[in-house]
């Protein structure tokens, strides 16, 4: 019986894998919900997500960038201000999270985080 449930039970993909391997990290779905809306400078972009320090949101911001979400735009100061941006790609996600926020509304009340 084991074995008829073993050759059922199919690997999973690596485009699947891909994907939660950058947007399934603590906070890197956020950044990217946030970025939906507009370009947003570093320290707007922070307040935005309460609980997350400067360390872990420049991070999550080089990972996207290196994954081609998003762009870091340099204004010229005084003062020098970084601003973010999504690429196409990144705007791509648009229609995913938006799918998962209806699904999370009706699956996932409020109060039934583990965290």
């Amino acid at each position: 019986m084991v074995e008829d449930s073993r050759q059922a039970c199919q690997k999973v993909g690596g485009a699947i894998t891909r994907v939660f391997e950058l947007l399934g990290k603590r906070w890197t779905g956020l950044i990217v919900a946030v970025l939906m809306q507009q370009p947003v400078y570093f320290a707007d972009l922070r307040r935005a997500i309460p609980g997350i320090s400067e360390r872990m949101l420049s991070d999550r911001l080089t990972e996207l960038a290196l994954a081609g979400l998003l762009v870091r735009e340099v204004d010229e100061g005084p003062p020098l201000r970084v601003s973010y941006r999504l690429t196409e790609a990144g705007k791509a996600l648009g229609p995913a999270l938006h799918e998962l926020g209806l699904w999370a509304e009706s699956y996932l009340p409020e109060g039934s985080s583990p965290c």
